[in-house]
């Protein structure tokens, strides 16, 4: 007999409760081995890869591309003995190699044509069971329940993206058809399958998506943006309705939360940064430097670790739960990066131990980590002070919300040539716009005050962090 082992969605980070499923690189019947690439899961903080982690051959995915899976919920099954006995004449085993391919989570066995009846729960043809394993036989589809996935708020609705849930939309289809159907807008329950069984194939969605390509043509322009193609329409197009998942939802819960727990205070301050712009530019024709990017945020990235040094109680957080001011003796340095799928907020561990080459250096490695949709998720976790630099948008300043956990952010704006009184004289000045929001709980407005106004000091002076250095 087989013997099957069934994969559970682990926990790709710090507490994480569910993950979505962007794509596998496996397919039932496929031969894989420890730590190939499996699939690749989307969580509310990054990503990620996850390896194989058996040898053998893929029996059943149990959870499609596209589905939001819970933590420990069983989502693949292998054969990892293949050469073992093989199971009794009578076993009811897939008899079509193409339905035990398309059967996967998201079609039940009544909807499969080709597939024969399961057998009863007392025979002993039904695969082995490890306690909530959720394994199934080849073809079956899945064990009710077994992948817990989001409820559609409205069946009724019109997918843009083609049926993604099969007890609605009764179509077969495999992963890759699928996601193919969503990336050309083309629903699969509208479409004519010519595969065997009724299975849609390939060339069916690239033919339905030239056919709707003149009325597609008609519909508002905006539906063609990327950010799009997961919503559904239920006024003709009119309007596109996108759920909310993964990082926006995640973004969205943590700052009403902060919004609404802690007490916002902002100060703002008004610098001039002239000798900081002049830092830069030597800095960068410096061969020290040299392998590294220098922006000015690498100047305001140390100086808020001076201020901090100065000012160690602003790095706190407050333990609700427990009523305690936890104070922080390391800095781990968040950075707010807008990225493909939004706002991240990765950090640097303990920045405070690092000279400004070896800042330089994580600070590039984490910008391009972030635009790549590569931030690892622990470097999402654990941050204790952050900087939003807005300045590239040319935004001059804001009054930013507290990323959770943490008692302080720094909002760097713009920085612009102006008139500014300098040594009793008007002259053309770099000058900024620094805000600082703090958590009113634990950081009083003279605190706050300081820490804000020691940044920009450094930021006038840069040889003062020798002096506090």
């Amino acid at each position: 007999m087989p013997t099957i082992e069934t994969f559970h969605m682990p926990d790709a980070g710090e507490g994480l409760t569910e993950a979505d499923i962007v794509t596998w690189r496996v397919a039932p019947g496929d031969t894989v081995e420890v730590n190939q690439p499996l699939l690749e899961i989307e969580t509310a903080k990054s990503l990620v890869e996850l390896p194989c982690p058996y040898d053998g051959v893929v029996v059943a995915l149990l959870a499609a591309e596209g589905d939001t899976v819970d933590v420990g919920a069983p989502i693949a099954t292998f054969d990892v003995d293949p050469g073992g006995e093989a199971p009794a004449d009578d076993a009811p085993v897939a008899q079509d190699a193409v339905v035990a391919e398309a059967v996967v989570a998201e079609v039940p066995v009544a909807q499969a044509p080709a597939a024969p009846e399961p057998a009863p729960a007392s025979s002993p043809a039904k695969v082995a069971e490890t306690e909530g394993s959720g394994a199934v036989l080849v073809g079956y589809g899945v064990k009710a329940g077994s992948a817990q996935r989001r409820e559609r708020r409205d069946g009724a609705l019109d997918p843009i993206g083609g049926a993604e849930d099969a007890s609605e939309y009764p179509v077969l289809a495999k992963p890759p058809v699928r996601k193919l159907a969503r990336d050309l807008g083309v629903d699969l329950t509208t479409v004519t399958p010519s595969g065997p069984g009724g299975l849609v194939t390939r060339e069916d969605v690239e033919q339905a998506s030239q056919a709707n390509s003149a009325r597609s043509l008609a519909t508002y322009a905006a539906d063609d943006q990327p950010w799009l193609e997961s919503g559904y329409s239920k006024d003709g197009g009119r309007s596109t309705r996108v759920p909310v998942r993964s990082v926006r939802k995640r973004t969205a819960e943590a700052m009403v939360k902060s919004a609404f727990t802690a007490p916002h205070v902002t100060v703002f301050h008004t610098a001039d940064v002239t000798e900081t712009m002049t830092l830069v530019k030597r800095l960068k024709a410096d061969r020290e430097f040299a392998d590294v990017r220098v922006t000015p945020l690498l100047i305001v990235a140390k100086a808020l670790l001076l201020a901090v040094r100065r000012h160690p109680e602003i790095n706190a957080s407050w333990d609700d739960e427990a009523q305690e001011i936890v104070y922080k003796h390391f800095v781990n340095l968040g950075i707010a990066a807008s990225t493909p799928r939004g706002l991240l907020v990765p950090n640097i561990k303990d920045a405070h131990r690092l000279p400004l080459h070896a800042l330089a250096a994580q600070l590039g490695e984490l910008t391009a980590l972030a635009r790549e949709n590569r931030t690892p998720p622990t470097s999402l976790t654990g941050g204790t002070i952050s900087i939003t630099n807005v300045g590239p948008l040319g935004i001059d300043t804001g009054t930013p919300i507290l990323n959770p956990g943490e008692s302080a952010i720094l909002a760097f704006g713009a920085i612009r040539e102006q008139p500014w009184v300098h040594e009793g004289e008007i002259k053309v000045r770099w000058v900024t716009q620094l805000a600082l929001s703090f958590d009113h709980r634990l950081v009083d407005g003279e605190l706050g005050a300081r820490v804000l106004a020691d940044v920009g000091r450094v930021m006038s002076d840069p040889s003062q962090g020798l002096v506090w250095g």
